[in-house]
């Protein structure tokens, strides 16, 4: 039985566990929007490392995909220090439950899923693709800000694809 969970790192991230016998048949068994709560010393968001410990617990898995995040060009000192931030909690979280953490690049989820590299579209991109694969879940992916839960469903899923061409 395959069982992961695949993650979108931030703030405005998400999470997705997959279940199935093959990939194939994978399902997409349960969504969650990152656990985020305006907490710090200025009111800005930040991954909440209980909240998210209780969801990775509750859904029982060894390991997970999570997207390989890193300061972009451009970005200041806030933002990139939030990220890596939210990267440690998460990898954090998942040592600690005895989750094997494998990350997977951008790039490389997108070539594997069939979405265009770039930031152009790619949202809307994701929220598509994860439609068009489990179009009994259109609903989860509905809002522009679904896009968090899509790209983390898709992770989980390349990742999976990633692997089992290397086995």
């Amino acid at each position: 039985m395959i069982e992961t969970v695949g993650i979108d790192i931030g703030t405005c991230g998400g999470l997705a566990l997959l279940r199935g016998v093959s990939l194939a048949s994978l399902s997409l068994a349960d969504i969650a929007d990152m656990p985020v709560l305006h907490d710090g010393p200025k009111g800005r968001a930040n991954v909440n490392p209980p909240l998210l410990a209780e969801i990775v617990a509750k859904w029982q898995v060894r390991e997970a995909f999570v997207e390989y995040v890193g300061a972009r060009p451009g970005e200041g000192a806030v933002g990139a220090f939030a990220f890596g931030r939210a990267r440690g909690v998460v990898e954090g979280v998942c040592g600690a439950l005895g989750v094997r953490v494998t990350l997977i690049t951008p790039a490389q989820w997108k070539r594997l899923i069939g979405i265009a590299p770039g930031k152009d579209g790619a949202k809307d991109a994701a929220r598509a693709e994860a439609i068009r694969r489990w179009p009994d879940k259109a609903a989860l992916f509905a809002r522009v800000k679904d896009d968090g839960r899509a790209e983390a469903a898709l992770i989980g899923l390349a990742g999976l694809m990633r692997d089992s061409r290397r086995g």
